[in-house]
């Protein structure tokens, strides 16, 4: 079970925290069409060390990035690699932040479109054509589908934020997300769940995205977790890349991911920052 933080532990925390949000906002001002997962996690390990903080991640045998990045129907854990963005693509980020020994954690997913950073004018024109002859071919439901999807996982997310209150169960977090994700006609990846974040980069309690209301640990004032929704457009069945830490829905549906980082209280306290697309 995760202990409950000492005020000190807390401000290290919030300093992880803010170092973590002001890195995923960067890395989402990154993506655009042209742009590759590498060069956004190039970005993201800038930041991170230029605002005195550590890669989390480095305490990962065996994985090297700042960042897990993935795309479409991947779901979490992916490799930044060189493949280009494309308008209409899925992207999601997940990195997270040790200061000092502290480790917070957090997520966003967004709709790649042609305006964007760092998208040269031919690119850009290029891109334009492109997106007129889907958009012909009906891409615009399609892309409305997609922020729909988006949508929800957000919304989710906010939801089971506001369950993180002193008092309260895992359960009553997991319900929130489950009740929105599933409400909305999509599906909570079951085999994958938030966690308790502190000391280490994953801690106790499990905190899934689905369960029922007043089931499972009690949560207590200072307690700090790691809140994910982690669901996909159809099945919640995912698979194993040949990569060894990429996982993909098993039917090629879209996969999304919201994460962040609280603190349990009366009220909780949002520790790596309000929604990084937001100016």
């Amino acid at each position: 079970m995760a202990k409950a933080r000492n005020s000190y532990e807390l401000r290290l925390m919030r300093k992880s925290g803010g170092i973590a949000a002001k890195a995923l906002k960067k890395a989402i001002e990154t993506i655009s069409v042209g742009v590759s997962g590498v060069e956004v996690d190039e970005v993201v390990k800038r930041e991170i060390y230029k605002l005195g903080g550590d890669l989390s991640y480095k305490t990962v045998p065996g994985y090297k990035y700042a960042t897990c990045i993935t795309v479409n129907e991947q779901v979490v854990h992916g490799i930044p690699t060189d493949r280009k963005f494309e308008s209409g693509d899925l992207v999601s980020v997940d990195l997270a932040v040790m200061y000092k020994g502290w480790h917070t954690d957090c997520a966003w997913s967004v709709l790649v479109r042609e305006q964007g950073t760092g998208n040269p004018p031919k690119a850009r024109f290029e891109e334009s054509k492109t997106r007129r002859a889907r958009l012909a071919k009906g891409g615009r439901v399609q892309e409305e589908e997609k922020k729909k999807f988006l949508k929800t996982g957000e919304e989710a997310l906010w939801d089971g934020i506001k369950q993180a209150v002193t008092g309260n169960r895992v359960g009553d977090i997991s319900n929130a997300i489950q009740t929105k994700v599933e409400g909305a006609g999509y599906q909570v990846v079951r085999s994958l769940v938030g966690h308790g974040v502190g000391r280490s980069l994953h801690e106790d309690p499990e905190i899934p995205g689905f369960g029922e209301k007043g089931k499972g640990p009690v949560l207590k004032d200072g307690m700090t977790l790691a809140i994910e929704v982690i669901y996909a457009q159809g099945k919640s069945d995912v698979v194993l890349e040949s990569d060894g830490w990429t996982f993909k829905t098993a039917d090629n549906s879209w996969g999304g991911l919201f994460e962040t980082s609280v603190i349990v209280g009366g009220k909780p306290e949002v520790l790596t920052g309000p929604n990084p697309t937001m100016g």
